[in-house]
């Protein structure tokens, strides 16, 4: 699954799921722009990529400023010459009862998880659309197909994503550009880390095979959908849960 020639962006690339899935397609030849807020984990994120022997640069950003957005974007482009792949990566939660949910828990999270995607694509789009080539690729969660106790922010977020992913899927297949999610089911990061062991073990009986999730499972499957071998498929949610939601 070579995609050497290709550029990838990666939001959220500083940490968990998006480090790893930029280490993944920097290993398959892609040249990787790497964003997030945190410069100095990116600035280490681009270390380990050429030292590995791939091409990447890193951009800070926070994906919930709009401007931001639009000047890395041109930043980027710039730079590299075109953004063939992005993945919209970047998220974050802020998890209570809804009867407790401050409005602005409700708009952080939305803006974050759900709008900053929609405004990452509209930077790229127009360039996919004149080569005739793209893939965008939006995470989602197991969450957005279930919905969660406590998490009524992220769960409409992540369920978001999937109406955009196919709304998006169908406006530009024409131009040989594919969009598709992917619905992580319980991933070992820095957000699960914090959860308490019993819900953990709760967690893990919901698994038929057995284990939770490593990022390295998540990118193993954005690689997939990034490559040729995924062309004839677009607008699907790719459940990678290990069983946890099935059908």
């Amino acid at each position: 699954m070579s995609l050497s020639g290709r550029v990838a962006l990666v939001t959220g690339a500083s940490q968990g799921i998006g480090r790893t899935c930029a280490l993944k397609l920097a290993a398959q030849g892609a040249t990787v722009a790497v964003v997030a807020r945190n410069q100095e984990k990116l600035d280490e994120l681009v270390k380990e990529i050429s030292a590995a022997g791939g091409k990447a640069s890193p951009f800070a950003l926070d994906v919930a400023n709009e401007e931001q957005i639009k000047t890395v974007f041109k930043e980027a482009i710039a730079q590299l010459g075109k953004i063939d792949i992005l993945v919209n990566n970047a998220g974050i939660t802020k998890n209570t009862l809804i009867m407790r949910m401050k409005r602005a828990d409700w708009d952080t999270v939305i803006n974050t998880n759900l709008t900053s995607a929609y405004l990452c694509t509209q930077q790229v789009i127009s360039s996919m659309l004149k080569q005739r080539w793209g893939r965008i690729i939006n995470i989602t969660s197991v969450f957005g197909q279930t919905g969660q106790a406590g998490q009524a922010n992220y769960a409409s977020s992540k369920a978001g994503l999937i109406g955009l992913t196919m709304a998006l899927a169908r406006e530009v297949a024409s131009r040989n550009i594919t969009c598709n999610a992917i619905a992580p089911g319980f991933i070992e990061t820095s957000m699960t880390s914090t959860l308490s062991d019993e819900l953990k073990e709760t967690a893990l009986k919901m698994i038929p095979l057995g284990r939770v999730g490593t990022p390295g499972d998540v990118a193993n499957a954005v690689a997939f959908l990034a490559s040729e071998e995924a062309s004839y498929i677009t607008g699907h949610v790719l459940n990678v849960n290990g069983g946890m939601l099935m059908g």
